[in-house]
């Protein structure tokens, strides 16, 4: 019998985290906070923060420099204010089985608490980490196999944030086990497909996934009770929990992006690159555009984002951006180039296919396949294909250490920017000091 959800996350221990996990870990922390640092600089993540500031002030709990920020605010507020900031430019850790995020909102909760209770060193850090990512996608995978409407990651990440969270806290099984039920009942359960559908800044639930567990957490251990949370204990979803312990969804199912966009899109955009490489094209050549996918992608917002929410849920422009100027990164997330005339004459010619094939195998990966059409009539089109960063086409570390400069060198300088990556890139070895010291290059504001 596989141990109980509450069990474990109260049990493990350092020496019980096998070495993958480790790596995976480390490589999400380091590229968590290249997508924060960017993060703070949008107009979500300023809101975000000062809604904390008014909303959550520091209390008993203690207090938590936000993310990029340096202001003290309580533990939940300082978990609210970084989800947004991380969630606000769509580039972080996801996992496609669970159709969402965890690092987003486990990163800012965690650090949070952290920071309020002043002694942590990186070992007992990655056991939070472990518990949190673990639970969080086993939830997610229940709650998608069990729930007829499609969730944000806000709904089951607050389970996973709830559990170590408690555990973090110095909480026993039963008390995680009640955070846990505390976090699935009053986590976010929002509807992913009307943000897609109309895109805005509530994005991917975690701003309020995120304090939902944290505050679950601190309520189980004053004795607050809360229902079991189904996600973990109900018989329907008990065969997502039957490895755990032995299996390793952390590993088996985390991806990384290259683009900072909604991950359906990427298997169009590495088409359309290497449909331009391959035969040698210029944007002028291309007359218009074919995508066929499965039909949420098909969803993404339209073809002219008027801002930083609709370019997020965006396939059509992200597609054209990278065919005019082979690349979809920082600079493609300014807003003049949402005005840019070539991308926009792409953008505006491509049309979108909803394909039933696609649709029915587009679980746990993402497919498609692109059609360039040039001036002359040339047809060029790509095969069928998922994207990069899944654990098939893993992103090399060199990949995800040139991303990780790319967003946070120009708002944290150099300098800091290489103190954060070789801390994170180790931070399972640091001691209370010297994580502290992580936690804090991570929190201050930029100078």
């Amino acid at each position: 019998m596989p141990p109980s959800f509450s069990d474990f996350s109260a049990e493990l221990t350092y020496s019980q985290i096998p070495k993958p996990v480790l790596a995976v870990l480390r490589r999400s922390f380091t590229d968590t906070m290249g997508v924060a640092a960017i993060g703070s600089t949008t107009e979500l993540s300023r809101i975000a923060r000062k809604g904390a500031v008014a909303l959550f002030g520091v209390g008993t709990a203690g207090g938590s420099q936000m993310l990029m920020d340096g202001r003290n605010v309580s533990p939940a507020g300082a978990a609210m204010a970084g989800a947004f900031t991380v969630d606000s430019v769509d580039a972080h850790d996801g996992t496609s089985h669970c159709k969402g995020h965890a690092g987003s909102a486990i990163f800012p909760s965690l650090m949070a608490i952290a920071q309020a209770q002043g002694d942590m060193d990186g070992a007992r850090f990655a056991e939070m980490l472990t518990v949190a990512y673990e639970v969080s996608y086993r939830a997610g995978l229940a709650q998608h196999a069990t729930c007829a409407d499609y969730h944000t990651s806000g709904a089951w990440t607050a389970v996973g944030v709830a559990a170590a969270a408690a555990k973090m806290l110095g909480g026993n099984g039963e008390q995680i086990r009640h955070a846990a039920g505390i976090g699935e009942y009053h986590g976010p359960r929002s509807q992913m497909m009307r943000c897609i559908d109309h895109p805005t800044m509530v994005r991917d639930g975690v701003g309020w996934g995120a304090p939902a567990g944290v505050s679950a957490a601190y309520l189980a251990m004053e004795g607050f009770t809360g229902a079991p949370a189904l996600t973990c204990e109900g018989e329907a979803e008990a065969e997502f929990w039957q490895d755990l312990g032995t299996g390793w969804r952390l590993v088996e199912h985390t991806h990384y992006k290259p683009y900072p966009c909604c991950r359906w899109a990427h298997p169009s955009i590495d088409a359309a690159a290497e449909l331009m490489q391959k035969h040698g094209l210029d944007h002028s050549q291309i007359a218009s555009v074919e995508i066929r996918t499965f039909h949420n992608a098909t969803r993404l917002a339209g073809h002219t984002p008027q801002n930083a929410d609709d370019f997020a849920y965006s396939i059509a422009f992200p597609v054209a951006a990278m065919i005019v100027r082979g690349q979809v990164g920082v600079p493609e997330l300014a807003p003049e180039t949402l005005q840019d005339a070539d991308i926009l004459r792409i953008s505006r010619a491509t049309q979108l296919i909803d394909d039933d094939h696609y649709t029915k195998i587009s679980v746990g990966k993402r497919w498609a396949e692109v059609t360039l059409v040039l001036a002359d009539g040339t047809r060029h089109k790509s095969p069928p294909r998922s994207p990069r960063g899944d654990t098939d086409m893993p992103l090399s570390d060199t990949e995800i250490s040139d991303k990780f400069h790319l967003f946070a060198d120009p708002v944290l300088g150099k300098q800091r920017a290489d103190e954060i990556e070789d801390l994170s890139g180790r931070f399972d070895h640091l001691n209370s000091d010297d994580f502290k010291r992580l936690l804090d290059l991570c929190t201050k504001a930029p100078d």
